[in-house]
């Protein structure tokens, strides 16, 4: 199934971003992060020689630990030392902290070590930490042994191709230990045999990540003082969560988490395993129908070709993030812009049929929160070409054979068009004679503004817009820091201001309420977050996630 080919990737990215834009908080607050942008990091994982092409997945921090340590994120980092140190008898300070490099890499290098059936599956795991000093780490990996025989451990003494590993001769509760100093890593292991595999992988090159030219290309993608990078063998990512990919056009992907003086951005690349079609049309500028949506809008979408959307770059992407989120394939559109699916069912429209269809130029469509009411006001611009007329004239005529009028009005000296509903609502006067009065409920506002074709959701919303001047969107300095962050060109924008519509994400897609218990500490510091597609590359699809985060 097609939802499996998704869902694969989408465990995979989903999960993997999530981890690392979570794990990057507790170090990023605290430190000026134009201060540490290329501060220490390297510029590419060194462990990838030990990794095999084919194994599922590898997780690198670029960047020595102790240099994202300061000020406020010193408590949150200790509780982390403290916890993957506890009931080893090792001091970080002392036993480690000398000696640590500027890398920490842990790979899932095999779903099953002994590929026996019968014994079960058992998950291949590698630890390789960089070091500054060979000597020390050395004694490290003898101490660290050391205090495994007095803690009732019997160890194992074995020379590898000429690297000396030593390991528990059976697991105990605190489980297998491996290691070996090869280098300039300390690697660990949770069994011998995938200590012996990441060796065997130096010293054949051909069988390690660093020869794939998958991998190659991908580490292109990676942005120069990424802190954290993340690479993903999608269809052994796939088989690892029980699924299995019916189709499988990107196979591999990179994610990374750089710093931006403003906030984080997570990038990640998906790499096909063959010929794709041409990506989407790159724009160099800023959507302007963005010119109309409010700056009070907390959700916004815009690009080219709304007709196109699923097919484009950030309609892939963004499908392929929601499907994994939410476990399902509906509609991207109709899933966060809940008001425009409830007038789809209302007037008994398709939303892509009716609409989408004709919007072969620009959009922006937003989402406006209202206090008094759980759904939000929206707005729909759409850039005037061939078809907008025609398909304007027929959502008139769908409101008429509704029921509805559709009435001309002025409003501040604009003509406006307004779908009304007419009700009778009776009234008892104090004679005790009753009187029938007309009242009319809007269901939709339109007008032609500029250049383009305006829709809004009330008479209030279209007011908003017609006064908007230099308060749009696009002209908010938190928008504006959002997408200075964001690659040019690109095809488009998902914009999200988190205080003002997580409470809409959450109602549309329930499961980002787990997530914002998870992220809890992480998202109280997001202002804002924004989505895009770029890049020009065949066989490439590439996006990022800006996340704008407050300083206070």
């Amino acid at each position: 199934m097609r939802q499996n080919s998704l869902f694969g990737f989408l465990v995979a990215g989903a999960i993997a971003l999530l981890l690392i834009v979570i794990a990057g908080f507790y170090w990023f607050f605290g430190k000026s992060p134009v201060n540490l942008i290329g501060d220490g990091t390297v510029s590419e994982p060194g462990a990838a020689i030990f990794v095999s092409k084919t194994a599922p997945a590898m997780v690198s921090m670029l960047v020595n630990p102790d240099k994202w340590s300061a000020k406020n994120s010193d408590r949150e980092l200790s509780k982390l030392k403290t916890s993957l140190l506890a009931k080893t008898g090792i001091d970080y300070k002392q036993d480690v902290q000398p000696w640590l490099g500027n890398e920490i890499t842990l790979a899932v290098t095999s779903l099953d070590i002994d590929r026996d059936p019968e014994t079960g599956r058992q998950l291949g795991y590698l630890i390789a930490l960089a070091t500054s000093q060979p000597e020390k780490s050395r004694e490290f990996v003898e101490l660290l042994f050391s205090k495994r025989v007095l803690a009732g451990e019997n160890l194992v003494v074995e020379q590898y191709k000429g690297v000396k590993l030593i390991s528990d001769t059976s697991p105990s509760e605190k489980g297998l230990l491996v290691g070996a100093s090869v280098g300039d890593f300390v690697l660990f292991a949770n069994d011998p045999k995938v200590l012996r595999d990441a060796i065997n992988n130096v010293q054949a090159p051909d069988l390690n990540l660093t020869t794939s030219t998958q991998y190659q290309k991908a580490l292109k993608q990676l942005p120069k003082g990424s802190l954290v990078a993340t690479f993903l063998n999608l269809p052994a990512v796939a088989e690892w969560q029980g699924l299995k990919l019916s189709e499988a056009t990107y196979d591999k992907q990179i994610v990374s988490l750089a710093l931006k003086p403003n906030g984080l951005l997570a990038e990640t690349s998906l790499l096909a395993s063959s010929a794709t079609s041409p990506p989407s049309s790159q724009l160099s500028q800023p959507i302007r129908a963005l010119d109309y949506i409010p700056e009070t809008a907390g959700l916004a979408i815009s690009g080219v070709d709304l007709s196109n959307l699923d097919q484009s770059d950030l309609g892939k992407l963004w499908k392929q993030v929601t499907t994994a989120i939410s476990g399902s394939q509906k509609d991207i559109t109709s899933s966060l812009m809940q008001p425009l699916a409830d007038l789809q069912k209302g007037w008994g429209i398709d939303l892509r049929h009716d609409i989408f269809s004709w919007v072969k130029g620009e959009y922006a469509i937003a989402l406006l929160p209202h206090q008094e009411q759980i759904n939000p006001d929206w707005v729909f611009v759409v850039e005037k070409s061939a078809g907008v007329p025609q398909g304007v004239s027929r959502l008139d005529a769908i409101a008429y054979s509704q029921g509805l009028n559709v009435s001309s009005l002025t409003l501040d000296n604009q003509k406006i068009f307004a779908w009304t509903q007419l009700t009778t609502v009776t009234n008892n006067a104090d004679s005790g004679s009753e009187s029938i009065n007309l009242k009319a409920k809007v269901q939709g506002v339109h007008t032609n503004l500029g250049n383009y074709e305006i829709f809004t959701s009330s008479i209030d919303v279209m007011d908003q817009v017609l006064k908007v001047k230099d308060n749009s969107l696009v002209k908010n300095r938190n928008f504006q820091d959002s997408i200075a962050a964001i690659g040019q060109p690109n095809q488009g924008y998902f914009y999200l201001d988190w205080a003002k519509s997580h409470e809409i994400i959450e109602r549309q897609i329930p499961i980002f309420k787990l997530v914002e218990v998870v992220a809890k500490p992480f998202l109280e510091k997001v202002r804002s977050l924004i989505v895009s597609s770029y890049g020009s590359d065949t066989g490439l699809l590439k996006g990022g996630i800006f996340f704008q985060l407050n300083h206070s």
